[in-house]
């Protein structure tokens, strides 16, 4: 692929992305730039962050028809990085570079997009560096670490203009689209509430303690814009999640995305006016878990609509028959919504319609993936080249959503419940809007 359509590529994108997001760009419309360019035309991409999340992505990136070539594999341990060029060995096109620094990936003007399934901590900044740098980002849930976060990375996206789709995929499932827009034109009447829900069965983590750092892992390229801090044995791998607030963002902000999205979807509401929540470490009490465990949250909307998050980490117990998914009521009946597909019933509790999904999509197993991500991916790779016109998770959308999960988790970490500014999401209350961003390692702060 020649430098300079490269740059076209690049450039005419901008102008693709920005139908689909509610504004016109650079006077291209997706359907002229696909004639111009075609859809044969390669993407380089790139792969930041090797760990439990990326083989989703394997099924996408060797499927001919999304055309990509993987030009990096980026991991701060080295054995991750290798593992994962040993499975796309031969069966991606692409020569892929393995490297440990991900600034050598920006860096090169030759790749167009970026996935970036990096620990939480490194999702926002690691996304608008890369947007910076030139790049589309497909940035995994959740899509920041704190609200900041996500106010910055709507910022960054309007002013380098680049295809950032949130890695909330259900939202590329045909049967969600097809039930949520049922909803939409009155399926179940007036629809008041929702109730979205996670149980999963973690079980004990181990108690943190001093220990040299592994071998092959980049200690200070891992904490990269978190405060910096001495290396605990197991503190890098999966557990990260509930180590304290440095890197993670708990359940809520690592699974909670999902199935709180679909509810505000399904209810059609921005902002809540209130926040609720009650949570805490139920078991396990003496393990390295340093977060909640359990939590019951209540978000109260405008127009007497109300949203109800039951997050189960470590009982097992399917209280609504699954291991996640949504409810929604309406006045006229209700529809149960997972990644099996849905149920709509009547108001008298009658099965009215219920289509499952023929593909299939990992629930609370680790990683996750399937044919959600697939179209997910696809729908990404598509608006970058202009061949479709709208992301299905645009930033500005993904943004919101992730809002919710840190509105629960600031009021879990505050002790009260709060009002918000229904208008630009901020919370009404000086001790909650304490941590509305966070501290950067020196050198890290964004530069917008």
């Amino acid at each position: 692929m020649s430098t300079n359509r490269r740059e076209f590529i690049r450039n005419v994108a901008v102008g693709a992305a920005g139908i689909g997001i509610g504004g016109m760009a650079s006077g291209f419309s997706a359907k002229s730039y696909s004639r111009i360019v075609g859809a044969n035309n390669r993407l380089n991409i790139a792969l930041m962050g090797c760990g439990r999340r990326v083989g989703a992505y394997y099924a996408a990136l060797q499927d001919k028809k999304n055309n990509v070539d993987v030009a990096y594999i980026c991991d701060v341990m080295k054995k991750q990085r290798e593992k994962v060029g040993k499975d796309l060995n031969g069966k991606v096109s692409g020569k892929a570079t393995l490297v440990n620094d991900i600034h050598e990936v920006w860096n090169d003007q030759s790749v167009d997009a970026i996935f970036n399934a990096t620990p939480d901590h490194w999702h926002a900044p690691g996304t608008w560096m890369a947007m910076q740098a030139g790049k589309h980002v497909y940035i995994e849930k959740p899509c920041s670490h704190n609200p900041r976060e996500g106010e910055l990375l709507v910022a960054f996206q309007k002013k380098y203009g680049k295809v950032v789709q949130m890695g909330n995929q259900q939202r590329s499932a045909k049967e969600s689209q097809e039930i949520i827009s049922e909803i939409h034109k009155g399926a179940i009447g007036d629809v008041y509430k929702a109730v979205a829900f996670y149980a999963n069965m973690r079980g004990e983590c181990p108690v943190p303690k001093k220990a040299p750092v592994p071998d092959g892992l980049d200690w200070e390229l891992f904490q990269g814009p978190a405060p910096h801090q001495e290396y605990m044995h197991d503190i890098w791998d999966y557990n990260w999640h509930w180590y304290g607030w440095n890197w993670g963002t708990a359940e809520t902000g690592n699974n909670a995305t999902h199935e709180l999205d679909i509810a505000r979807w399904a209810l059609q509401v921005k902002y809540p006016e209130q926040v609720e929540v009650e949570a805490a470490k139920r078991h396990f009490l003496n393990d390295g878990w340093e977060m909640y465990d359990t939590m019951d949250a209540t978000f109260r909307f405008p127009g007497n609509k109300i949203i109800k998050w039951d997050g189960k980490s470590r009982n097992g117990h399917l209280t609504y028959g699954a291991d996640r998914g949504t409810i929604v009521y309406g006045s006229e009946g209700s529809a149960f919504i997972n990644r099996e597909g849905y149920t709509l019933f009547d108001r008298k509790g009658k099965k009215v319609k219920d289509s499952k999904s023929s593909g299939s999509e990992a629930g609370t197993a680790l990683g996750g993936g399937g044919d959600m991500t697939d179209s997910h991916v696809a729908n990404f790779f598509n608006v970058i080249r202009g061949t479709e016109n709208k992301l299905n998770s645009p930033i500005e959308e993904g943004a919101i959503s992730q809002m919710m999960c840190h509105y629960a988790n600031i009021s879990y970490r505050i002790n009260k419940s709060y009002k918000v500014n229904t208008e630009n999401g901020h919370i009404l209350d000086k001790d909650g809007m304490k941590l509305w961003g966070r501290e950067y390692q020196k050198g890290w702060e964004p530069k917008l």
